[in-house]
């Protein structure tokens, strides 16, 4: 079987309140995100988990502040010899537009997602504004859209597992890679989501959902079966991997 090597690439920014990720818990604190490509390295076939943004703001202080360099799609590629069209696969956590804005690049590709990630982004719910579906319009209509409504194998070494807790449709990629079993989670949060300040466990709390959640109790729950099956955590908006070409133990 397959071991693969992932390789975080920043193709955006967010600044927010960092209450955004972390539910009832640091309001009021300014935050930097990075928005990742990864690149899936093994295997015969080239595979992204998401395509980040297609204009991301590439500026000296959003680098300074992130620890990290931000690229655009076709640079991010780039640095590992890729051109877009290259891509065999791209598999995505979610479809919320930061998430799969260069799609449409990728000519060549099978694109994967849950099935109720494409019903949101043609139908959104008002609260849910980061559905945009111009950014999938061109991959549906050409046929590269894999619809996927369950937990299933993608290619030997790589399958995803439903995971509704920011989004209906969230799928968490499990890698295997040399250090285990790694998990790209399905959902927007950070390491200390996963692993929280002692005021948090101080209250029993032994992970910390998402700013933004389906069902903050099921999120809870799916967060702490996530955690105990993967050697490898990769929160989605981990900073500390903008740092990185390589995620630890890999």
């Amino acid at each position: 079987m397959s071991k693969y090597r992932i390789h975080p690439i920043v193709m955006g920014t967010k600044r927010f309140d960092k209450g955004m990720m972390t539910y009832q818990q640091g309001y009021g604190t300014p935050y930097i995100i990075p928005i990742y490509c990864w690149y899936l390295e093994g295997g015969d076939k080239k595979i992204l988990v998401d395509t980040g943004e297609m204009q991301p703001i590439i500026s000296e202080e959003r680098e300074r502040d992130l620890g990290g360099k931000i690229y655009t799609f076709e640079d991010g590629l780039a640095k590992y010899g890729l051109k877009p069209e290259d891509i065999d696969i791209v598999v995505h956590t979610h479809l919320h537009n930061d998430h799969c804005e260069n799609d449409y690049k990728c000519v060549n590709a099978k694109i994967y997602a849950h099935r109720k990630e494409l019903e949101h982004a043609h139908n959104p719910h008002p609260l849910d504004f980061r559905y945009l579906e111009d950014y999938i319009e061109d991959v549906e209509e050409n046929g590269q859209v894999e619809i996927v409504d369950a937990d299933c194998e993608i290619v030997p070494g790589i399958r995803v597992m439903h995971t509704p807790v920011h989004t209906e449709g969230g799928l968490t990629v499990l890698i295997d890679t040399e250090g285990g079993l790694a998990a790209i989670t399905g959902f927007c949060v950070i390491m200390e989501n996963f692993y929280p300040p002692l005021e948090v466990t101080g209250m029993e709390m032994e992970v910390i959902p998402p700013g933004t959640c389906v069902n903050t109790y099921k999120a809870y729950d799916i967060m702490l079966q996530v955690k105990s099956l993967a050697d490898i955590l990769i929160p989605l908006h981990e900073p500390s991997f903008a740092k990185v070409d390589t995620v630890e133990g890999t």
